[in-house]
């Protein structure tokens, strides 16, 4: 009888040494977002977080990806701001009904784990928390041979954020009349990218290192464009008691984010001339013969937020934003709803 193997742990793929590595790399980078709030230190079994100085707390949280735009970072080689996209993402939907994020965490799964991707993707949510002054208390790193291809990963957050319930921003006060203001966007933020992959790698054939003269960067970097966070000139409009609803502007457009915020009876006009469509939206638009309706649900077509302020204080609200360095498009109207007719009309 011959003698029997013996098969360890990483025979079968794990290696918990490369994962040792890994978790040291994110301990320090995590360490750097952490506020005198975080109680435990990561590794723990359950992260703790000191909630103290609220009257009246509403926890508010969120857990959300980055969706395919993971492919991009697959084929281009870089990881380092996926992770940023994935907090700014989760900050922003927390923070339209006016919460202040306290803590994120995150969870990354890979086939075969290598410590130096693990290092650029967190470093990524880590900088994003720092930007946002949220903690990175905690996640999870899973390593699972066989569930993805070489190269390739999964990412996902959660975040938690706080409001006192006496300053949620719910839109119920939004009314016919009052003004929309939108912010730029940075590019197609984390959605629309299943159909953009296919226009310009499938239809087109271009790859990541193409150059595209009427943007002046490769495809991968315009696809690699931060999601950007609207965290400051939101609570800034917020702290100014003038904002009275916020839509964040992923999938499904403008046509599906902006009715979330509005109360029953009401519809929203957009001036489609009211800002300037970002010239990657109608590079796709171009590539694909892409149906107006489709376009438009699809992409953001470079307006990332928009606020519903009353009309009196439009004037005031685009004061205050240019103070934080932003350009507010006057996107829009809100008006009474007509039976039969869309909740969004397009002029």
């Amino acid at each position: 009888m011959s003698k029997l193997k013996s098969i360890r742990y990483r025979d079968a793929g794990v290696d918990i040494d490369e994962a040792d590595r890994a978790v040291d790399a994110i301990k320090k980078m995590a360490r750097s977002t952490f506020s005198p709030r975080v109680l435990t230190d990561i590794g723990t079994f359950g992260a703790c977080y000191s909630l103290s100085g609220w009257k009246k707390p509403v926890l508010i949280s969120s857990v959300d990806g980055v969706g395919t735009k993971l492919k991009v970072a697959f084929m281009s080689g870089r990881h380092d701001t996926i992770g940023e996209d994935l907090v700014n993402h989760c900050v922003n939907d927390i923070a339209v009904q006016g919460a202040v994020p306290l803590y994120f965490m995150d969870y990354f799964s890979v086939g075969k784990l290598q410590a130096s991707t693990a290092e650029a993707v967190v470093s990524g949510i880590a900088r994003g928390c720092r930007a946002n002054g949220c903690a990175l208390i905690g996640g999870e790193t899973a390593e699972m041979p066989g569930l993805y291809a070489a190269g390739e990963y999964d990412l996902a957050g959660m975040i938690v954020g706080v409001a006192e319930r006496s300053r949620l921003i719910t839109g119920r006060k939004i009314r016919a009349g009052d003004m929309l203001l939108g912010l730029p966007s940075t590019g197609l933020h984390t959605n629309g990218y299943s159909l953009a992959r296919y226009l310009l790698f499938d239809l087109a054939g271009y790859t990541v290192d193409f150059h595209l003269p009427e943007l002046d960067m490769t495809v991968g970097e315009a696809l690699l464009q931060v999601h950007r966070s609207y965290l400051k000139p939101l609570r800034a409009l917020a702290q100014a008691g003038i904002l009275k609803g916020a839509a964040h502007i992923t999938g499904g457009g403008i046509t599906d984010n902006t009715p979330r915020i509005l109360p029953a009876g009401l519809a929203v006009t957009i001036e489609t001339s009211a800002w300037p469509v970002l010239p990657v939206f109608e590079l796709l638009r171009r590539i694909g013969n892409i149906p107006l309706d489709d376009w438009r649900r699809t992409f953001n077509l470079g307006i990332g937020m928009i606020f519903a302020v009353a009309a009196k204080d439009a004037a005031r609200a685009q004061r205050i934003l240019k103070k934080h360095g932003e350009v507010a498009y006057p996107v829009g109207t809100v008006v009474k709803h007509k039976p039969g007719q869309p909740l969004v009309e397009y002029r």
